[in-house]
């Protein structure tokens, strides 16, 4: 795999998790009754970057989870013979929360769907909004972010990776040719 073009460097990333934060403060009108939940592995990161920000603008701290959804893929026979179950720590009740779902790339929908399943068995929440660093289209299911930091077109045969810092030592997000 060969990386065709950086997209974001880490100052692009850090103003799109601000723009963020603010437009999730906007739409649910501050911080009360809003959670925010990561998809491990970036999305958690993601999140927990988010609730930082959140907590610089409105000097809130909000709640904040992680969410593994192994169990609730649908592709789980074709990603390995024994998948790695990491656990999911929100020790927080979402029943009637605003929950904003974070996650690095938007692309099928598969993952939010399995996030959704996950998310639901853990309570009803007033509403589920969705936030990604990036949404690079090629939808498989009606799903939509409700925050999305860039949109980058993309073809089949390129993969958009999420660099994070936490994970991988630098913060950018580039496309990478199969």
């Amino acid at each position: 795999m060969q990386e065709k073009a950086k997209i974001l460097d880490k100052e692009g990333v850090e103003r799109i998790i601000l723009r963020i934060a603010h437009e999730i403060l906007e739409k649910n009108k501050g911080t009360n009754g809003l959670a925010l939940v990561g998809i491990r592995n970036r999305g958690a990161y993601l999140a927990k970057r988010l609730a930082e920000a959140i907590k610089k603008i409105e000097n809130e701290k909000v709640l904040v989870g992680i969410l593994d959804i192994t169990l609730y893929r649908d592709d789980l026979t074709l990603i390995s013979q024994q998948p790695v179950v990491h656990k999911t720590e929100i020790d927080f009740d979402i029943t009637g929360k605003n929950v904003v779902l974070v996650d690095d790339v938007l692309y099928t929908g598969r993952t939010i769907r399995a996030s959704l399943d996950a998310l639901i068995d853990l309570g009803r929440p007033k509403t589920i909004q969705l936030a990604v660093l990036v949404d690079r289209g090629h939808r498989e299911l009606p799903i939509r972010a409700d925050y999305a930091g860039k949109n980058i077109p993309t073809s089949q045969n390129e993969t958009v990776e999420v660099r994070l810092s936490e994970t991988d030592g630098k913060d950018e997000v580039v496309i990478v040719e199969k």
